[in-house]
Order: structure tokens, then C-alpha cells, then sequence
């Protein structure tokens, strides 16, 4: 019996061995970038940190450079890292980088449809029609901007009713953000107090939190295997199936009521379109796909900003010092009379580096959004083939040391020259770039100044909690990085 499993032993330990040598020549013949060699079955899985999937990408940009491959299972994944390789892969490369990658955690929904999912001439058609009609009502111009002082102001209320007391900002900020997106998604914003509407941010915050879990991130590195086992990171579906029950409601209601020469918010301007194109074999324009286009502009135009507001409102918290100076800056330019306005931010230099440095050491999407390349791509002098999915880490792009003095560090001074006047830093993409490039960039731009130099106007920050440089260090985990729950007291000045 003994010498049967010995046997049997010596003969799965020499088949391992063959198969991850044959595994092991096909890989290095293939002329790809360097990695970890993957093995059977799981590919790169044992060599990243459980519930670590960005910290641990970070680990390889270190020992193998800015291009480099895994396996995610038997599926390829090739990794770019620093400023150089993805901006030369999205910006210089953009037609050979700008397909989209699957996310797992969500393509059992999506399945190709609405704006951030799609791929060929459906995206297209998708893009274009998007930045369009948001144009149109308002993203970049002026005409959005009394809506974004409207919703801050009702945000400022709202914490000057805790007189001092101490709270946890996060469904306040969500609220505030979430009706700017509404009036322009839905044409109109909602109550804070209004219960279907906390529900909808309740599903958005659970929905958020499912995608940057452990098992989603298991999922992301083993999809076909993970799809079979029941867990949390099948909430995400569950969730968009809710939102887009909410959205249809609103369709139909919208087409109830829909004047082809007067529309009045964004799913109006989809439902002429979709009549409009009735005829054409072609069109991409169909229910399916404003559901899902609707989705992704809800999920994209809240959860962002939001978390980025939140994280702003903790640095300012860990270091008092910015924010006298913030306050400084916000008495002298605007004074306390008059509400903020985008005229403003050409004359402070000093809060447009701390809302920068905020999006960088934040990080708040530090993998992307996965790409793909659609056609045997040279890169580097590696080969990259067909199908192979993109990870463009921006985790990476904003902390290269190249470009960024103190990389994992809060220092404003990231933006400013030695005149103290903002400065670019051509290494920021918080937005990500190229094809892909974010279309609510312009919108959140505005949502972010205008809501922090409102709340600053009015308040100052403190809480009983001392922070430490750990705190409010981005966790590099998932999909999202979120920051620390934390609690604070809004004391007007």
C-alpha cells in the first residue's frame, strides 16, 4: 500500500514538473514581458497577496519593470506601470489599447451593452452620443454651474443642522453628489430624506464595496472558476439588476410624458434617439443599452467624487495646516458673501494643487479599468497578441518617482512651481486618458471645487480623532480605495 502511493506520488509530482516546464518554454518563446512563471490551472493566483490584487501589482512593477505579464487562470493579462508605459500605450497607442477588458464582477450584467462595457461600433455610437448630449446639458459650461452651488449650499445646511456635534460625512457627501448626477441623468433631484432615494445610495455604496471584496478580486484572477461558487462577489449583478429596475421606471415614466422637440434630461434625449434611429439595421440604440448607459453614468458620476470629496475632508483633517492655508486662500479670492464659482479657481493656485494631490495620493480607481488589445500588438519590443487584456495601473502613473517628488506622501507642493502658482504635472490621470478617457471629467472637476471651497467657506474641520499618516494612506486593495471611516465636526467659522 505504501509503495502505491509513493508511486503514485513520484507520478503526479513528475507530471507537475513536465507541465510546468512545457508551460514554462511555450511562455518564453512567446516573447511576451517578463513575469512570475504562471502555474497550471491557477496561473499567477499564489504569487498575489489574498485581498491585495493592487498592492500586489505594485510588488511586480518593482522586480520586473513597467511591462510585465501575468495569468489570471489560463487567461493572459499584461500590466503596464509608470507614466511612460501608459500614457505611450493609452495616448500614443490609443486605437491599439482602447478596447475594453472584461470586469468580471459585472459582465454577467452588462454583457457588452451601454457605454463603459462596449467595445467596436457600439461604443462608439455609445461615446459619442454620451459626451454629446452631457454637453448639452451642461458638462464643462456654465449653465451646470448654479445647479453644483445649489446642491452644495443644501449640503452646507445639512451639517450646520449637527451644530458641532460629531458625524460620519459619508451618505451627507453621497446625497450632495448623487442629485447633481439625478438633475442630469432623471431632470431632477431628490430630497435628502426622501427613503427610495436613500435606498438607491444604500445599493450603490453595498454595490461599490462587492466589487473591491476579496472574492471579487479572487474573481477578476479566476473568473471561470468563481462563477460556479456562490459568495458576496455575486452581489454586484444583484445590485445593477435594482438600479436598473429604478431606471426603467423612470423610462417609462419619461416616455409617458416625452416631447421629441423639448428634451429635458439625458433619458429623454436617448428615447428620441432610439426613435429617431428606429429604421436603421445598425443602430445601437435600443432600451437595453440606455439602461446600461444609464447605469454606468449613475454608478460613475457619484461613487468618485464622493469618495474623493471624502478623502480631501480626511487629509484635511491629518494635516490642519493645508487647511488654514485653504481657508486662507478661499477669504482672500472669494470672501464669505458670495458663493464659490469656477472664476475663482484660475486666481487660487493653492486649493487647485491640494484637489489635485487629493485625486493623486487617493487613487481612487488604482487598476483602470482593464483594456484589451484587439490585434497582435508590438510593444516594447515584446509581442502582445490578440485578446490580451490591458491592466494600465494608475496606481503606478501617480506614484512614479520620476515624475512626482514624494510619491507616497501628501505634499501639495506636486503642483505648484516655485512661485507657488498651480502648475500641470503631466503624470496625473486621475481621470485614466486616451479613448477611455473619463466623459464626466469636466462635470466632477466642477463638482469637486465648488463643493470643497463651499464647505471650507463655511466651515472648519476638526474631529477628536488624531490621524495618522496611515490613516489616510489609500489601502491599494481592489477596484475602489475608499478611505477609513472616520468622524468629524463641521464648525462654522
Amino acid at each position: 500500500m505504501d509503495i502505491s502511493v509513493t508511486a503514485v506520488l513520484i507520478i503526479l509530482l513528475i507530471s507537475c514538473s513536465f507541465i510546468y516546464m512545457t508551460w514554462n518554454t511555450m511562455y518564453r518563446k512567446r516573447n511576451l514581458p517578463p513575469g512570475p512563471i504562471p502555474m497550471p490551472l491557477v496561473g499567477s493566483l499564489l504569487y498575489i497577496r489574498r485581498g491585495e490584487l493592487a498592492k500586489s501589482l505594485m510588488k511586480f512593477w518593482e522586480e520586473y519593470g513597467p511591462v510585465y505579464t501575468l495569468y489570471f487562470g489560463p487567461r493572459r493579462v499584461v500590466v503596464l506601470s509608470g507614466y511612460d508605459a501608459v500614457k505611450e500605450a493609452l495616448v500614443d497607442r490609443a486605437e491599439d489599447f482602447g478596447a475594453r477588458g472584461p470586469l468580471h464582477t459585472i459582465e454577467g450584467f452588462t454583457q457588452g451593452y451601454g457605454l463603459n462595457h462596449a467595445n467596436g461600433e457600439r461604443w462608439r455610437q455609445m461615446r459619442t452620443f454620451t459626451v454629446k448630449t452631457l454637453k448639452s446639458f451642461g458638462f464643462g459650461k456654465k449653465s451646470i454651474e448654479g445647479k453644483i452651488q445649489k446642491e452644495a449650499q443644501c449640503v452646507v445646511e445639512e451639517f450646520r443642522k449637527f451644530q458641532v456635534l460629531s458625524l460620519d460625512p459619508t451618505k451627507k457627501i453621497m446625497e450632495a453628489f448623487s442629485n447633481v448626477i439625478c438633475s442630469i441623468i432623471f431632470g431632477d433631484r431628490f430630497e435628502y430624506k426622501d427613503e427610495r432615494f436613500i435606498n438607491l445610495l444604500n445599493v450603490l455604496e453595498e454595490f461599490f464595496h462587492s466589487l473591491s471584496c476579496s472574492w471579487a478580486q479572487l474573481q477578476s484572477i479566476l473568473p471561470e472558476v468563481m462563477k460556479y461558487i456562490p459568495g458576496p462577489h455575486k452581489k454586484a449583478i444583484t445590485l445593477s439588476e435594482e438600479v436598473t429596475g429604478f431606471i426603467l421606471e423612470r423610462v417609462k415614466a419619461s416616455q409617458e410624458t416625452l416631447d421629441p422637440s423639448s428634451p429635458r434630461h439625458f433619458i429623454d434625449s436617448f428615447l428620441i434617439k432610439i426613435e429617431q434611429e428606429r429604421n436603421h439595421p445598425d443602430t445601437e440604440f435600443n432600451i437595453r443599452n440606455l439602461l446600461v448607459t444609464t447605469h454606468n453614468l449613475f454608478f460613475a458620476g457619484i461613487e468618485t467624487v464622493s469618495t474623493t470629496m471624502r478623502c480631501a475632508l480626511l487629509i484635511l483633517l491629518r494635516y490642519p495646516e493645508i487647511q488654514d492655508k485653504l481657508h486662507e486662500e478661499i477669504d482672500r479670492v472669494i470672501g464669505r458673501d458670495r458663493l464659490p464659482n469656477m472664476d475663482d479657481r484660475i486666481q487660487m493656485h493653492y486649493t487647485q494643487a491640494v484637489i489635485h494631490e487629493v485625486q493623486r495620493f487617493g487613487d481612487i480607481v488604482p487598476m483602470n479599468v482593464p483594456h484589451m488589445v484587439t490585434k497582435d500588438t508590438q510593444f516594447r519590443g515584446y509581442l502582445i497578441p490578440k485578446d490580451t487584456d490591458i491592466y494600465p495601473l494608475l496606481c503606478t502613473v501617480h506614484r512614479d518617482p520620476k515624475y512626482f517628488s514624494t510619491p507616497y506622501k501628501f505634499n501639495p507642493n506636486n503642483f505648484l512651481d516655485d512661485n507657488g502658482e498651480f502648475k500641470k504635472n503631466e503624470a496625473w490621470m486621475a481621470f485614466s486618458a486616451g479613448k477611455r478617457i473619463c466623459p464626466g471629467e469636466s462635470l466632477a472637476r466642477m463638482e469637486l471645487f465648488i463643493f470643497l471651497t463651499t464647505i471650507l467657506q463655511n466651515f472648519k474641520l476638526i474631529s477628536k480623532t488624531e490621524f495618522t499618516d496611515s490613516d489616510i494612506a489609500p489601502r491599494m486593495a481592489g477596484f475602489l480605495n475608499a478611505p477609513i471611516k472616520y468622524e468629524l465636526s463641521f464648525v462654522p467659522r
